[in-house]
């Protein structure tokens, strides 16, 4: 069995990095989370919008620090392509996050539904589970959990889903106002869409290890 953790100082930064980035989206997700809380409260507090158009503009800089990084590195503690392809999924994930709390301030939307809040809170579970998959890749002593971790993003994004289905049915059954149907359509779709993003990202890490492992 090789170990990636038996690496050279600048390889081991690599690690550092996607660490960070997994951090940031999950603090993304949270802020969502509590974005959605405080509109089914009865007002949108703008400050979780700002707070996540910050921290997809800190993501973005740690993308471009894992590009600088395998540009000056000879060997990389994996294959050049998934290392890119990692880091760029992970982005993905803040980059929808930032572009539903966007949508919701651009659309107005001032009422959302349970659905909605039980999506959210499965892009924060799935975004957790990434981070946990993705701190543990350092070494492929941690093989097993890894894919274990992997096994529940798949679990939890076939739970989103459903919840998107059966909202988007009940939607249109029960809503009057067209642009509410509208509104929260897309709202949906984005929140599931995140999981997607968080499944994809499980999908490289699992690769990974079956090529290292």
């Amino acid at each position: 069995m090789r170990f990636l953790s038996a690496l050279m100082p600048r390889e081991r930064q690599f690690f550092a990095l996607f660490d960070q980035h997994a951090e940031i989206v999950v603090r993304s997700s949270k802020s969502l989370e509590q974005l959605l809380a405080s509109c089914a409260a009865g007002s949108i507090d703008t400050t979780h919008i700002r707070q996540i158009e910050k921290l997809e503009n800190e993501a973005d800089d740690v993308l471009r620090g894992v590009v600088g990084l395998m540009h000056k590195t000879f060997v990389t503690p994996f294959d050049r392509d998934e290392i890119n392809r990692l880091i760029q999924r992970m982005d993905d994930i803040v980059d929808l996050i930032d572009g539903t709390a966007e949508s919701m301030s651009l659309y107005d939307i001032r009422t959302v539904t349970p659905e909605a809040i039980h999506l959210a809170n499965l892009v924060q579970i799935c975004c957790v589970r990434m981070q946990s998959a993705v701190a543990l890749l350092s070494s492929m002593d941690n093989a097993r959990s890894i894919l274990k971790l992997c096994e529940e993003i798949d679990a939890l994004e076939s739970d989103a889903d459903s919840v998107m289905r059966s909202a988007i049915s009940k939607l249109f059954r029960e809503e009057q106002d067209v642009r509410e149907v509208i509104k929260l359509k897309g709202l949906y779709e984005l929140l599931e869409s995140a999981t997607d993003k968080c499944q994809a990202v499980g999908h490289i890490l699992v690769n990974v290890v079956l090529e290292n492992a």
